[in-house]
C-alpha cells in the first residue's frame, strides 16, 4: 500500500468506526494514524479498538500508528434549578462555590483553583465563548461578572479562560489512569491535553518513560507563550484550533498555524493540523469548497499530518471523509506551486554531521534520477531529519524495531518498512534498501536509490554515512565494501 502523498491523514476512531472492516476500509481509503480519544468509550471499548487497528495492520502488511489523544481536565459550570438560564448583556452574574442549583443570576462554579488566578478584567467563556463575561471583583470562592455577550448557559457547560494561567495540572486523575492503560496497550504516541507549559509535557514523560512518544497539544493561549520550551521537551505538536479559537479571536488562528507549522518543522518533529478539517461530513457525504480549501491550506504549509475527529469517529460518511482528504493531498502535492511553496519554507540550520548527511541526500536525489532515499534508523531520529528537508523523491524508513516504524507512520513523506533482523554491514543495509524500494514499487532494477546509515550500526544518532546505490543487486555484489 504504497501512498501517492507525502502527508499523513490521521483517522479518529468511535461509534462509527470501531469494528475490523470499517478500520481497514479506512486504511485502504488512506487512514495512517488511529487516534484513540480518551474522553469518549470505556477503556473495554478502546482496547476493542486497539485490537481491530492491530489486526488490521497485520493483514495490510505496513506498520500503522495509534495515537491515545487524553481528556485533559474539564471546567465546566455545575447544574441549574431549571436545567437552563438565560444571561442578558450588561447583567451581573455570579460564579461561586455554593453547590446550590444555579438561577439566572448565579451558579456554582466548583473549580477554586479558577477563582485563585482570576484577576478583575478577566474574561471568562461559557459554552464554546458563546456566552462572554468580564470579571468585575473575585475573591477565593466568587467572581462578580457583567455579561458582555449573552445567550443561554445550561447544565455542566465548559468554561474557558483564556487570559491567565491557571493552577491546574494538564493531567487529571481520569488522564493518569487513561494514560497507564492506553501505554499499557501498546500505543505509539500519547497526546497530552491542556499543555500551558513545558513542565507539564515533563510531568507526562516522567509517567510515559520510554513506552510511547509524547505529542503537546497547543489549544491554550499560555502555551503558545512558552512554546518554544513546550517544543524543546515534546516528541511532535498538534495544533488543536478549537480550543484556541475559543480562548483567542478567530482571525489569529491562521497566521498562529503557519507560524507553529515552520517551526516544528525546523526542529524536525511532526506537527498535526486538527479540529473541523471536514465538519460537514458528520452528515454530509460532500465537503464545503472552504473546508478543502482549509484542508489544502496545512498541506501547502507543510504539515506532517491532517486529522479527521468526529469526521471519522461518529460521522455517517468515515471512509468518504478519508478518501476525500487523501484526494485533495494528492491533488494539491502534484502542483508546481506546492513544491515553491515548501522550498521557500525550508530553513535549517545545519550543525551536526547527521544534518550535513541528509542535506546532503536531498540535494543529490533532487539534481538527479534517485527515486527515493532510504535511511537505517534505530530511533527514527534519521529519518526525522530527513522529512525535514521535504525532498521531492519518496522516504524509506527502515528499522528493525516494529515500534519505531509504527511511530513513523506520523512522519512526512516516510514510508515506514520493518526489516527481518538488524543489519551489521553496509553491504546488507544496501541490499535491504533496494529489496524495500523495488518490492514496495519506489523503484525498478535500472534505478537508483540514496541510503543513508550510521556506522557503527544500530546505534542511535550516528547517521555519517551516504551511499547512491543501483538497484540491481548483482551491481551492489560487485561495488559495495563488506
Amino acid at each position: 500500500m504504497r501512498r501517492m502523498r507525502c502527508v499523513k491523514i490521521v483517522a479518529t476512531l468511535g461509534p462509527a468506526s470501531s469494528d475490523h472492516d470499517t478500520i481497514r476500509a479506512l486504511v485502504e481509503a488512506g487512514a495512517d494514524v488511529f487516534r484513540l480519544n480518551m474522553s469518549h468509550g470505556t477503556h473495554a471499548e478502546i482496547g476493542d479498538r486497539h485490537a481491530n487497528v492491530r489486526a488490521v495492520e497485520a493483514e495490510a502488511g505496513r506498520p500503522i500508528a495509534i495515537l491515545a489523544d487524553l481528556q485533559g481536565p474539564k471546567l465546566r459550570v455545575g447544574t441549574f434549578a431549571a436545567g437552563a438560564a438565560d444571561l442578558e448583556e450588561g447583567e451581573v452574574f455570579r460564579l461561586d462555590l455554593d453547590p446550590a442549583p444555579g438561577e439566572s443570576h448565579r451558579v456554582c462554579l466548583p473549580h477554586p483553583e479558577i477563582f485563585q488566578a482570576l484577576e478583575p478584567g478577566a474574561t471568562l467563556l461559557v459554552n464554546d465563548g458563546k456566552i462572554r463575561l468580564r470579571v468585575d471583583a473575585c475573591g477565593e470562592d466568587f467572581a462578580e461578572c457583567t455579561v458582555m455577550v449573552g445567550g443561554t448557559i445550561s447544565d455542566r457547560k465548559g468554561v474557558n479562560v483564556p487570559d491567565v494561567v491557571l493552577p491546574v495540572a494538564a493531567l487529571s486523575e481520569k488522564d493518569r489512569a487513561d494514560l497507564e492503560f492506553a501505554c499499557g496497550l501498546g500505543v505509539d504516541w500519547v497526546a497530552l491535553s491542556f499543555v500551558q507549559r513545558a513542565a507539564d509535557v515533563q510531568e507526562a514523560r516522567a509517567l510515559v518513560g520510554e513506552r510511547a512518544l509524547l505529542m503537546a497539544k497547543i489549544e491554550k493561549p499560555a502555551a503558545l507563550k512558552e512554546f518554544d520550551e513546550i517544543l524543546a521537551v515534546s516528541d511532535g505538536i498538534m495544533i488543536a484550533r478549537g480550543d484556541l479559537g475559543v480562548e483567542l479571536p478567530v482571525q489569529s488562528i491562521p497566521p498562529i498555524q503557519k507560524r507553529l507549522i515552520r517551526r516544528v518543522r525546523a526542529a524536525a518533529k511532526p506537527v498535526i493540523v486538527a479540529t473541523q478539517m471536514l465538519e460537514s461530513m458528520i452528515t454530509s457525504p460532500m465537503p464545503t469548497r472552504a473546508e478543502i480549501s482549509d484542508v489544502a491550506t496545512a498541506i501547502y504549509e507543510g504539515a506532517d499530518a491532517v486529522m479527521l475527529s468526529a469526521e471519522s469517529a461518529a460521522g455517517n460518511y468515515p471512509v468518504d471523509a478519508v478518501s476525500t482528504m487523501n484526494n485533495v493531498a494528492i491533488e494539491v502535492e502534484g502542483d508546481p506551486i506546492y513544491r515553491d511553496i515548501i522550498v521557500a519554507s525550508r530553513s535549517v540550520p545545519h550543525r551536526t554531521i547527521a544534518d550535513g548527511i541528509v542535506a546532503a541526500a536531498r540535494e543529490i536525489a533532487e539534481t538527479t534520477d534517485i527515486k527515493a532515499i532510504c535511511c537505517f534508523t534505530e530511533s527514527g531520529t534519521t529519518v526525522s531529519l530527513v522529512a525535514r528537508e521535504r525532498p521531492s523523491v519518496p522516504i524509506i524508513g527502515l528499522t528493525s524495531v516494529p515500534r519505531v516504524a509504527r511511530r513513523l507512520c506520523l512522519t512526512w513523506g516516510t514510508h515506514a518498512v520493518v526489516t527481518d533482523e538488524p543489519v551489521d554491514r553496509f553491504k546488507k543495509a544496501v541490499l535491504s534498501a533496494v529489496r524495500a524500494a523495488r518490492r514496495d514499487g519506489f523503484a525498478d532494477p535500472q534505478d537508483q536509490i540514496v541510503v543513508t546509515a550510521g556506522l557503527p550500526f544500530n546505534v542511535p544518532g550516528s547517521t555519517n554515512i551516504l551511499r547512491v546505490a543501483p538497484c540491481e543487486e548483482r551491481l551492489i555484489y560487485r561495488t559495495d565494501p563488506e
